[in-house]
């Protein structure tokens, strides 16, 4: 049984985990609307609101931090001028925050029954949290998600774009099935990666493709110069709709792995080292030379093989033409591989998600947590190298596939 570190997950005694990250955001929005709800109860009056039973006034905000088992949590706890009211949620949160936390989770991956959450709380937690607290804690996830999933990529150029998928069990009307996570990242003109998008759909048809790529160019995504992916018909189709005149990079990871698929077990490391060394050449068309070469050492063993080698390998060949640190980044999907290893490592826990509802949620909010970090992490543009312009980088020579 694979032992997970305590930082990674957190169990509520029953074997469900959950990434405490998530957690603690949920905890944060959920305990900040009980507190709201407390200090207008006791004032008698909400906001701006004239009213007889007013007992006083509102003065701002005291920040508080709890110690919990899944980190430091930060509030902003309300305060009165005259004094008199301490919210009493700290006091039965410390008492029962364990119990908490295995609601929350519940609550994060369900996202079903409000009222039935509201009970749960009432009951282990000693304090009553209405059903639409629970429905505002939800919808502000919500809401941050749908935020930046909207918001407007027209501040500055992409000249890379960067997208693949990974497969989810969600429960559709009974029925388990398997959903597409559409990612797109992209590579903005000072060289740092952001994560632009994301969907889920049936599958990687041309129309879910379709759908993010209209989703990305409506909310002003520009100055795409180059594609990479995998070669999934679907989303060459959408590619070659949506992005004319965008030179195409297949991804040679996946390239490697579909040709070496056609041959016998004992002949792919072979195989692999002699696909690999066509990249290791500087230029193109000495690389689709030994590509050739390679071709024809293998058409009698294996003709399909060698025929679809030199049918998709310029395809893989695209970067080339790129100065080293941004074909070494760009060769492959490799960037968008690890942060999907990493979704996996999450939400294999999960299993099977009740809803797409709560796929997303949890799934949205892993993303905008990458998009940050790398904004962070790379605010020179180190990922390509801080001292490229990438909109002086000559891209005449890119094979365009419309």
């Amino acid at each position: 049984m694979t032992r997970r570190k305590k930082s990674e997950t957190f169990d509520n005694g029953q074997g469900l985990f959950l990434d405490p990250d998530l957690l603690k955001s949920v905890i944060e929005k959920m305990v900040q609307q009980v507190l709201e709800e407390q200090v207008r109860e006791y004032l008698g009056a909400g906001y701006y609101e004239r009213a007889i039973q007013r007992k006083d006034q509102r003065n701002g905000y005291k920040p508080r931090t709890m110690k919990t088992r899944i980190g430091k949590l930060d509030f902003a706890v309300p305060q009165v001028r005259q004094g008199g009211w301490y919210p009493s949620v700290f006091e039965r949160y410390q008492r029962s925050e364990k119990a908490l936390l295995c609601t929350m989770q519940e609550m994060v991956l369900n996202g079903v029954s409000t009222r039935k959450v509201s009970n749960v709380l009432e009951e282990m937690c000693g304090f009553e949290v209405s059903a639409s607290t629970v429905s505002k804690t939800m919808l502000e996830l919500d809401e941050e998600i749908t935020r930046f999933n909207t918001r407007s990529l027209s501040a500055q150029t992409y000249p890379y774009l960067i997208v693949d998928a990974r497969y989810e069990n969600i429960r559709k009307e009974g029925t388990i099935v398997k959903e597409a996570v559409l990612i797109a990242a992209g590579i903005n003109e000072i060289g740092q990666r952001e994560i632009l998008g994301f969907s889920i759909g049936d599958s990687e048809s041309e129309i879910s493709w379709g759908d993010l790529f209209m989703s990305l160019k409506r909310r002003g995504l520009q100055g795409t110069r180059v594609l990479v992916s995998d070669a999934h018909s679907g989303l060459r189709k959408a590619m070659g709709r949506h992005f004319q005149g965008v030179g195409w990079q297949r991804c040679r990871v996946h390239f490697i792995r579909e040709l070496v698929n056609r041959v016998s077990y004992k002949d792919r490391r072979t195989l692999a080292a002699d696909i690999k060394s066509i990249f290791k050449c500087d230029k193109k068309h000495v690389c689709m030379l030994v590509a050739e070469e390679i071709a024809e050492k293998w058409s009698k063993k294996s003709p399909a093989m060698s025929k679809n080698l030199m049918e998709g390998v310029e395809d893989c060949l695209t970067t080339k033409s790129l100065p080293p640190l941004h074909e070494l980044r760009l060769s492959s999907t490799n960037m968008l591989e690890r942060l999907m290893r990493e979704c996996k490592r999450r939400t294999r826990v999960v299993c099977i998600f009740p809803n797409e509802a709560s796929c997303l949620r949890y799934i949205g909010m892993l993303l905008i947590e990458t998009h940050e970090g790398w904004l962070n992490e790379e605010s020179e543009g180190t990922y390509i190298g801080k001292k490229i312009d990438i909109n002086n980088v000559n891209l005449s020579r890119i094979r365009r596939t419309d």
